[in-house]
C-alpha cells in the first residue's frame, strides 16, 4: 500500500497525549489521494477494547501508557491482532526494545522527536504493504483449506505465545476442545460434501461466538479447538454458554439435512506457573471424551 492508494485506511493512535494525535491528523491531512481515518486510545484497556471490534488496519503505539508500560504493552496489542501491523512510536531510545519489538512482530519502531508526522504515516502505509505479504506466506502453512480458520501447525505456533504473554501478565487463559458427534454418519449417509458443510458451518458458528483476538482452529478431521486470551473463569463459561446456543439455534432453524452434536471439553490456566499448551490440549481433550461418553451412557438408558 502506497500513499497514493485510493483503499481508505483505519489507524488506531494509541498514545495517551493528545498533542500527538493532532500532530498525526494534520499530517493526515496533507496525504494526496487516498483517506486515512485516525482512532485514538488513551490507554491500552481501550486499545485492546477497540481491536477486538475490528476494522483496524494498523496501530501507532506508544509503550508507555497510563495502565501498562514497556515490552508488555506491546505483547498485549500484538496478542488481540497478530495480523494488523504495528509501528512502535515511543519517547524510548533503546536499541535492545526495538530489537525485541521487531523480533516480536512490530513492523517498525521509531522514536519520539526524531520523526515527523508525515514520516509517521509513510512508516504506517509500508507496514501495512509489509505485514500483508507477511500473511500471505504464512497463511500458506497456518491456515485449514477447507475451513479458512487455522490449521494445527497455526495454532501450536500463536497458542505457545499467547501462553508465554499470559504468564508474563498473569491473565487467564482457557482452551475449548470441540469434536462433531456422529460426523461419519453425516459423510456416509449424506455424502462427504455435505460432511465439508458441517466442517464449514461448525467453523462459522465458532468465529460468530468466540472473539477476534482468540485462537480458532481446526486440528484435524473433525476436531477443533478454540484458545480464548484474558479469559476470567466467569467469562469462559459465559462463551461456552454462548457456543452451545448458537448450536442450538443452528439445529432448530433446520436448514440443513443433519443436526449439529458437539462434545466439548474446557480447562482454564489462570496465567500463573508455567504449562504448557500440549498439557492444555491433554486435559481438554480428556474432558471432551468424558462428555461424549457421559452423552452415550444417557442415551443407552
Amino acid at each position: 500500500m502506497t500513499l497514493e492508494s485510493q483503499k481508505p485506511i483505519c489507524v488506531l493512535l494509541v498514545e495517551h497525549k493528545p498533542e500527538d494525535l493532532d500532530g498525526l491528523r494534520n499530517a493526515v491531512a496533507e496525504v494526496r489521494g487516498g483517506t486515512v481515518k485516525i482512532e485514538w486510545a488513551s490507554e491500552l484497556a481501550a486499545a485492546l477494547e477497540r481491536l477486538t471490534k475490528g476494522g483496524i488496519d494498523a496501530v501507532l503505539l506508544d509503550l508507555m501508557l497510563p495502565d501498562s508500560e514497556g515490552m508488555v504493552t506491546f505483547e498485549r496489542i500484538w496478542t488481540f491482532a497478530p495480523d494488523v501491523p504495528i509501528v512502535v512510536m515511543t519517547s524510548v531510545d533503546d536499541e535492545n526494545l526495538a530489537l525485541a519489538t521487531v523480533q516480536g512482530g512490530a513492523q517498525d519502531y521509531l522514536v519520539k522527536g526524531e520523526v515527523y508526522p508525515r514520516m509517521m504515516v509513510k512508516a504506517i502505509c509500508s507496514a501495512i504493504e509489509r505485514q500483508r505479504v507477511r500473511s500471505a506466506l504464512l497463511n500458506l502453512s497456518l491456515i485449514d483449506e477447507l475451513t479458512g480458520i487455522y490449521n494445527r501447525r497455526g495454532f501450536m505456533n500463536l497458542g505457545e505465545q499467547y501462553l508465554k504473554l499470559a504468564r508474563r501478565v498473569a491473565r487467564g487463559v482457557a482452551l475449548y476442545y470441540l469434536d462433531l458427534d456422529r460426523f461419519k454418519t453425516i459423510n456416509d449417509t449424506l455424502g462427504h460434501h455435505i460432511g465439508d458443510r458441517a466442517l464449514l458451518k461448525a467453523s462459522d458458528i465458532l468465529i460468530a461466538t468466540f472473539r477476534s483476538s482468540d485462537i480458532v482452529a481446526r486440528m484435524g478431521g473433525d476436531e477443533f479447538a478454540v484458545l480464548a486470551v484474558e479469559a476470567t473463569e466467569e467469562g469462559a463459561a459465559l462463551l461456552l454458554s454462548r457456543l452451545r446456543e448458537r448450536i442450538d439455534e443452528f439445529n432448530r432453524a433446520r436448514r440443513e439435512p443433519y443436526q449439529l452434536a458437539v462434545s466439548i471439553g474446557v480447562v482454564r490456566h489462570d496465567g500463573e506457573g508455567r504449562v504448557r499448551l500440549d498439557d492444555l490440549l491433554a486435559q481438554a481433550d480428556a474432558a471432551m471424551y468424558e462428555e461424549k461418553r457421559s452423552r452415550r451412557k444417557a442415551v443407552s438408558r
